[in-house]
């Protein structure tokens, strides 16, 4: 699966860098990607993140809308922050999923790693949840996804994918610079 891996993360580069850059295309090549790396993960029994690449086809396909909706007079796409108390409850749901989820991977699969495998899947569900909807807090998500991927993807010997992981950390840090500076340049009050 090795010539997938390198498919998959060479979309996933791209689909990366144009979200940083807030370029509505990168729900297309998001798509993609997340539909090779699909057959990628579920290979190596990571059933969650399988899923997860699935899911991610369909909220590439509602970002694609929702960014294309509200793009600026300038074509840029607005980014907004959460409130404390949505981060408090983005959170709260986020233990509670992954809890219910790892506890139905371990019982119900021959998962390799369920609590931590779903662990990473609903963090980055709720990141990009919260990307689709242009809130910064998204890259604070994706940066933690990013350093938990790379030992999971280690482990079961998925080192182009792993690599890809420490690539995305990079461009994650650069999103969150890059859209908190857009956030300030819009005149937006700091949440």
């Amino acid at each position: 699966m090795t010539s997938l891996e390198w498919v998959a993360a060479a979309l996933g580069l791209i689909c990366v860098a144009l979200a940083v850059r807030r370029n509505l295309w990168n729900y297309a090549f998001g798509i993609a990607s997340t539909g090779v790396l699909a057959f990628v993960v579920f290979d190596a029994r990571l059933y969650s993140q399988a899923l997860l690449q699935l899911f991610f086809v369909a909220i590439n396909a509602y970002g694609f809308l929702n960014w294309r909706r509200a793009k600026a007079d300038g074509g840029e796409v607005a980014v907004e922050r959460m409130s404390a108390i949505e981060i408090a409850l983005w959170l709260a749901a986020a233990v509670v999923a992954t809890l219910g989820w790892g506890l139905a991977m371990d019982r119900l699969t021959d998962a390799a790693q369920p609590l931590g495998d779903a662990a990473i899947a609903v963090a980055s569900v709720a990141a990009q949840l919260l990307m689709a909807r242009r809130k910064l807090e998204n890259w604070l998500l994706w940066i933690a996804v990013d350093v938990a991927s790379v030992p999971l993807f280690l482990a079961q010997g998925l080192t182009v994918v792993a690599g890809l992981y420490l690539v995305y950390l990079a461009l994650a840090v650069w999103g969150l610079v890059d859209w908190r500076r857009a956030y300030r340049l819009s005149g937006a009050v700091p949440a």
